[in-house]
């Protein structure tokens, strides 16, 4: 078994910075568990205690079931691979891949089968005569992966293995490393900044923010449902908007006040009326005429077609023509953006169950229907 067990991990260097705080988690057996969070997080800090290359302060550290606090790096079983590739270049491919087995002093026959098996496995068999200078930035990420599958470690560890490759490279060797780890079914803790790179390679995902962890959770579920305001800001590009507001009891949004404001329609508020709110949400019952904050997808405004708050629209209806995830929005033939059912035939090519209504009006905007709220902390 292979799953790895934070237990209360706590990590103070000696001038007092506190890297991480009471880290609780573990990722199972053949899991590809991303880290993730910004520079200075405490994700490579993380990273480095399991590969025995630093030591936690307090609690405990497992691995397979067995606390590896006082083992050396050595005899963790555990191979890492870094941001930088760290390769001789005075070696061929096939001599880079072996290395860590020649030191082992495993067999010749043994080391060249690895090697070749690696090899085949990475696309590297026709570069295994070449040195590291001769080949691509991909080709090298990719020795550097080929060097820990040679040893048939129990962990893989990754710290930003792609952040030195350019987009292409990045969107390929990503895909590699999604399909290296199902072919292995290996264990893998891989820490990245990128939240592209987090949404589509993990299988769960811990967000840590200045050495705490925020959240863990599967990708869309982080996206869908995030815990507190730093996760939902997070996650998403463009960014979710937030927006200051206030709850009335009967379902009204108060946007750009607070608690202490009396909105009469006049002024810099605006009023959002949502049916139904409880029900969507129903955390938001404790939250009437408190101060909140909402949080609006870009993907979740809906272009409609303008005047149609004058046929008794609202916001409650906007999901059948706003579907949420559809962040591309294309015009029909009638140069209509997709709105609802009407007399015209003509069908949206962007929302096949919707028909466009009034073809050639221009068109507006309409918050959508799904709403992500969290409580704000009182001034003072």
């Amino acid at each position: 078994m292979s799953e790895i067990r934070f237990d209360r991990v706590r990590k103070v260097y000696d001038n007092g910075h506190v890297a991480v705080k009471n880290a609780t988690f573990e990722a199972g057996a053949g899991e590809l568990l991303v880290l993730v969070g910004p520079s200075g997080c405490g994700k490579s800090t993380l990273l480095r205690i399991i590969a025995g290359l630093e030591a936690p302060t307090d609690g405990t550290l497992s691995i397979g079931g067995r606390v590896v606090n006082d083992v050396p790096a050595k005899d963790r079983d555990v191979a890492m691979v870094f941001q930088s590739y760290a390769l001789y270049p005075h070696m061929s491919v096939a001599e880079n891949l072996g290395f860590g087995l020649k030191l082992r002093k495993l067999p010749e026959a043994e080391i060249r089968e690895r090697v070749q098996a690696a090899a085949g496995k990475l696309g590297l068999t026709d570069v295994l005569s070449h040195r590291p200078g001769m080949l691509s930035g991909g080709q090298r990420q990719r020795v550097a992966l080929g060097r820990a599958i040679v040893r048939n470690p129990r962990v893989f560890l990754l710290d930003e293995p792609l952040s030195n490759l350019d987009a292409k490279l990045r969107l390929s060797t990503r895909i590699e490393i999604a399909r290296l780890q199902r072919s292995l079914k290996a264990t893998m803790i891989y820490v990245t900044h990128d939240q592209v790179e987090a949404m589509t390679l993990g299988h769960r995902i811990v967000v840590l923010d200045a050495g705490e962890i925020q959240q863990i959770d599967t990708p869309m579920r982080l996206y869908r449902h995030p815990a507190n305001l730093f996760v939902a800001g997070f996650f998403g590009s463009p960014a979710m908007n937030f927006f200051r507001a206030v709850l009335g009891r009967d379902g009204t949004v108060w946007i750009g006040g607070n608690s202490g404001t009396k909105f009469d329609g006049a002024g810099d508020g605006a009023a959002m009326s949502i049916r139904n709110l409880a029900e969507i949400n129903p955390l938001m019952r404790d939250y009437m005429e408190r101060d909140i904050v909402i949080g609006l997808r870009p993907e979740d405004i809906c272009p409609i077609v303008q005047g149609a708050e004058n046929r008794g629209d609202t916001a409650e209806t906007a999901p059948e023509v706003c579907r949420p995830g559809w962040s591309t929005w294309k015009r029909s033939e009638t140069k209509c953006f997709s709105t609802c059912a009407s007399a015209d035939a003509t069908w949206c090519r962007a929302f096949p169950r919707c028909r466009c209504r009034n073809p050639g009006r221009r068109s507006g905007s309409r918050f959508s229907r799904r709403l992500y709220t969290a409580s704000m902390p009182k001034a003072g």
